[in-house]
């Protein structure tokens, strides 16, 4: 009877201790739920949690790191993508173009390549698709790791930073570059 007692009680501290439905834990890194199964989520100021520190190898300078931290004070579009998904090459074009018209307004768009078990088909798909943005090759998908309840498995998905690396927003699917622009368009605005 004592340990039904104690197991009840130690139940509802951890009943206590959740986040109920919200889309983004108390505390100050970002911790992902998506409410009622949205597939597009945003979050507005005071709401927003800090990203971990993200970083990888480079998909097309192997042996040189990224890190998410190099683009300090940026709005970062994080898309996570794989040569191999059909939503994900026809979404990449758009990402360039969002890359081309804002890469002198202080956003910088990122690939996460996951699930490309053979580089060079993923640097193969960027070279003849003309994407100059950076990706990091992360075929097991570890730098993804730090990002609490992120559903992996969700390719392409698209995480949307403020320029404090604050997730803005999460896109649970294939976007195109008027779905990104507004959003941009208002963290840019955002006083830091």
């Amino acid at each position: 009877m004592k340990r039904v007692a104690l197991l009840l009680a130690a139940l509802l501290v951890v009943a206590g201790c959740s986040t109920g439905t919200d889309a983004v834990a108390t505390g100050t890194e970002f911790n992902f739920v998506s409410p009622g199964g949205e597939t597009d989520i945003t979050y507005e100021g005071d709401e927003r949690q800090r990203i971990p520190e993200m970083r990888g190898d480079s998909l097309l300078e192997e042996g040189t790191e990224i890190t998410l931290s190099s683009y300090e004070g940026k709005v970062v579009v994080l898309n996570i993508w794989g040569a191999w998904c059909p939503p994900c090459r026809r979404e990449a074009a758009q990402l360039q173009k969002v890359h081309e018209d804002y890469e002198d307004k202080d956003v910088q768009v990122l690939g996460i390549d996951f699930r490309d078990e053979q580089r060079s088909a993923a640097a193969d798909f960027m070279r003849d698709s003309g994407l100059t943005y950076p990706s990091i090759y992360d075929p097991p998908g570890r730098s993804l790791l730090p990002l609490k309840g992120y559903p992996r498995a969700t390719v392409p998905s698209t995480i949307v930073l403020d320029k404090q690396h604050r997730v803005a927003a999460v896109f649970l699917r294939d976007l195109l570059a008027e779905d990104l622009t507004p959003l941009i368009d208002r963290l840019l605005a955002e006083k830091s």
